[in-house]
């Protein structure tokens, strides 16, 4: 797999509503899936394939502890990633709403 589609396989794996609230909801703590199941409206079947596709794009990272599955962002520059997107969106409301003649 060459660099590029590596890139895609990461971003692809961010770019799910779900799949972003994980990552974010992880940030620099390690969590069970029963902690992250507790404030979503999803299955823990479908979790669980949300939770694989981050695995298996290199995003998060799992340990088994006793029976339960314990994830957490593998490399928190993810993290940056996100924030950076987070900011971007800020300023183009802000932008946006200077042009519009708001605040």
């Amino acid at each position: 797999m060459n660099l590029e589609n590596m890139q895609v396989k990461i971003l692809k794996a961010m770019a799910h509503p779900i799949r972003l609230k994980i990552i974010k909801k992880l940030g620099d703590q390690k969590l069970c899936v029963c902690e992250l199941k507790k404030d979503v409206e999803f299955t823990q079947s479908n979790l669980s394939q949300h939770l694989k596709i981050l695995k298996d794009a290199g995003i998060l990272e799992s340990e088994k502890k006793g029976i339960w599955m314990h994830y957490r962002v593998k490399n928190k520059e993810i993290l940056d990633l996100i924030n950076i997107v987070e900011n971007m969106i800020s300023d183009n409301i802000k932008n946006l709403n200077e042009e519009l003649g708001g605040e």
